[in-house]
Formats: structure tokens, C-alpha cells, sequence
């Protein structure tokens, strides 16, 4: 199969895994008074998935470049297809953790190899394209899997799930049958022969940090913070100061997310190309916190509307253009630098909405003012540490 044609694969595998992360959202509520559960019981089953992510994501990115990419990306399509399934015949609760514990299991495993598998396939010119498509991919996937979750859970609250489980399969069987390793064997033994590289994931990311490239992995965490700082805080913020219904919350969102996944799949690498990867990421970190700020005085439903269509597809722009930028700088462990990268991204997914939600119980402004601040500090040391890339290769 042509390039082109496994990127295809690569982007149904995760807008598959993102619908069914996405799906969870509506029916939740179901299931937890099925269970006759609490609110603390969603709580711990929303973060599950981020927890087994964030502790295996560099585990897996290890063992990408050790053992091959094709074998992780079909383990970690097929573990998600169990999970589903599990969750869709559960009926006992421990069974859902279950089924979450092993989704986010499988997210691990996807990343870091599909991460890896596009920096094979595609030249450092393309690569943005690439990125690019497959980021816009998982926004969508994101994006509509609540409200493809909304509307299959009228035929049942394991409806949804059962759909999910069945695309999962499909996709899992195009993967071994179309999805080719396209690491060598000798790439796979130099990388096993390797010392230098750690099992143990916090041992992993503090030493990404001191690598060239480590401050990617800092501004990973920034974006993916302040999108579910934003995204967690948001449908609160807009009832309680605005009087938005539901329906206008889920509209806001959806169009948003939208306008992000368009961004993503047309204008990014265009951009990459004219502007550079490291331009592309600090302007758009700019241009989010303006919108971000922007959102928390708009008066009005459409300035709302507008100020957080334009956050997102700021935001847009960055995880393509990082991504790209990370997997030209990390050589021949672009799995250890695509698990590290989920990794750090999964740690935000786990810290940014409960400090939003601390946040919002002191003042309902302070999660806007705080992620805005981030951002714009994020700005400014990218400026810094672009310098000082520039200045060490001037000087070698």
C-alpha cells in the first residue's frame, strides 16, 4: 500500500480511539445510575484512562523503537476494541474500570507508534502535512463522539460502545493487513542495544527534559493544559455568568472543534512550510491567549461563539506543528520522543481540569485569567529558547 494509504490507516485507528473517548461523555451519567454509583465514581473512571496513559506512554515509546511499530499500533487498536466491548457487557462496576484502565492502555501503545510510523513514511518536508492530518483526525474523533454517543445511547446504554467495538475491529484487521513495519531490523537492534534508555516513565521524562528538545515536551504539556483547562471549565462558566443552555454550550463546542479540525487538515502545513514549525507554535500560543482572555469579557453569546472558535483553532495549529518539529529533532528515537510526548500531554489531561475546577470554586474568572498567563509565558520562553537553538547550531 502506498504512503498515503497507511496514513489513511493511521488516522481511522485514532479517530476510532478518540470516538470512543468521546463517547463516554453522555453516557456516563447512564451507567453510573445503572451502577447506583457516585459522582466521585465518574471522577475516578474519567481519569483512568489518562492515569494507565501517562505511566505507559514512554514504556511504549521505548519499545516502539526496540521492537517495531506495526506490532504496537495493531496490540494497542486491538486492546482498545476489547475495552469496548467490555464496557458495552459490563455488569458489575470493578468492569468498567476495567475497560478504562485498558482503553487508556491502548491509547499508550497507538501514540507513540503512530507518532513514530508518519516520521517513517513521510520526508521532513511532508511531514507537516502529515502531522497535520492526523492531529485534525483526532480533533475530530474528539470533536463528535459525545454527540455520536448522544444519539446511539436511544438503542440502548451499551449501544454505543458495541458500535465503537465493531469499527475498532475493522480497523484493527486493515491494520495487519495493510499496515507494513517500516522500521528495519537493524534500527530495531541498534535501539535494543541501546542502555541509555530508561523503563521506568519518570526516570523517562525527567531526562527528556534535559534533552535538546525537552522544552517541546514542556510546551506539549502547556497546550493540552490549557485546551482542557479551557474545555473542562467552559460549559460551567458560560451557564453560570451567560445563562447558556446546553444546547448553546454543545453548539459552541462542536463548531469550535470544527473549526480546529479544518485548520489542522488545510492550513497547517501550508504555514509550517512559509513560516517554520518553531514560528508557527509561538504565534499561535499568542493569538490563544488573546482568545482566551478575549472569551472571558465577551459580552455577548456570538463574541463567545467567535472568541472561542478562534482559541481552538489556534490551538490548532500548535500540536501539528510541534509534533513535526519534535520528530525532525529526535533522530532515531522518534518512539521514545512520541511516547515521552503523550506522556506529558496525558499528565495535562489529568492536572488541568482539577486545577480549573479549583480555580473556579475560589472565582469563576481565575481559569481564564490563569490559562492565559500560561500561555503568554509560554510565548515568551519559546522566543528564549528559539534563540538558543538558533545560537547552538550558528555555533556547531
Amino acid at each position: 500500500m502506498k504512503k498515503m494509504g497507511r496514513l489513511y490507516i493511521l488516522m481511522l485507528n485514532i479517530f476510532i480511539a478518540m470516538l470512543g473517548f468521546g463517547l463516554i461523555v453522555p453516557v456516563m451519567p447512564s451507567y453510573i445510575e445503572a451502577f447506583g454509583a457516585t459522582g466521585k465514581t465518574l471522577g475516578f473512571l474519567v481519569a483512568a484512562t489518562g492515569l494507565t496513559q501517562f505511566a505507559l506512554s514512554p514504556i511504549a515509546g521505548a519499545l516502539t523503537d526496540r521492537f517495531g511499530r506495526r506490532k504496537l499500533i495493531i496490540a494497542g487498536i486491538a486492546g482498545f476494541t476489547i475495552a469496548q466491548f467490555i464496557f458495552a457487557f459490563a455488569d458489575q462496576l470493578w468492569m468498567l474500570f476495567v475497560s478504562r484502565f485498558l482503553g487508556g492502555a491502548a491509547g499508550a501503545l497507538l501514540m507513540p507508534a503512530m507518532f513514530a510510523y508518519i516520521a517513517d513514511i513521510t520526508s521532513e518536508k511532508d511531514r507537516g502535512k502529515g502531522m497535520g492530518l492526523f492531529s485534525a483526525a483526532m480533533t475530530l474523533g474528539f470533536v463528535i463522539g459525545p454527540g455520536v454517543g448522544g444519539y446511539l445511547v436511544e438503542y440502548g446504554i451499551a449501544f454505543p460502545f458495541l458500535i465503537a467495538g465493531s469499527f475498532a475491529a475493522l480497523s484493527t484487521l486493515l491494520s495487519i493487513l495493510f499496515l507494513p513495519e517500516t522500521l528495519t531490523k537493524e534500527k530495531q537492534e541498534e535501539a535494543r542495544l541501546n542502555k541509555d534508555i530508561h523503563f521506568n516513565p519518570f526516570v523517562q521524562m525527567i531526562e527528556a527534559l534535559r534533552t535538546s528538545y525537552g522544552f517541546l515536551f514542556i510546551l506539549a504539556f502547556v497546550l493540552n493544559f490549557g485546551i482542557i483547562h479551557f474545555e473542562s471549565i467552559f460549559g460551567l462558566y458560560v451557564d453560570q455568568k451567560h445563562g447558556f443552555s446546553p444546547k448553546d454550550i454543545a453548539f459552541v463546542i462542536t463548531v469550535a472543534g470544527l473549526a480546529g479540525v479544518l485548520v489542522q487538515g488545510a492550513l497547517v502545513n501550508a504555514c509550517v512550510k512559509r513560516f517554520g514549525e518553531m514560528r508557527v507554535v509561538r504565534y499561535a500560543l499568542l493569538g490563544a491567549a488573546f482568545m482566551l482572555i478575549a472569551c472571558r469579557f465577551a459580552p455577548s453569546f456570538w463574541l463567545i461563539f467567535t472568541g472561542s472558535i478562534l482559541f481552538l483553532s489556534a490551538t490548532s495549529f500548535v500540536r501539528p506543528a510541534l509534533n513535526t518539529l519534535l520528530s525532525k529533532m529526535a533522530g532515531n528515537q522518534q518512539g521514545v520522543a512520541g511516547g515521552l510526548n503523550t506522556s506529558f500531554m496525558s499528565l495535562a489531561n489529568i492536572v488541568g481540569p482539577s486545577l480549573a475546577g479549583i480555580l473556579f470554586d475560589v472565582n469563576i474568572e481565575y481559569p481564564f485569567m490563569f490559562g492565559t498567563l500560561v500561555l503568554g509565558v509560554s510565548f515568551a520562553a519559546s522566543i528564549v529558547w528559539g534563540k538558543k537553538v538558533q545560537h547552538a547550531s550558528a555555533a556547531s
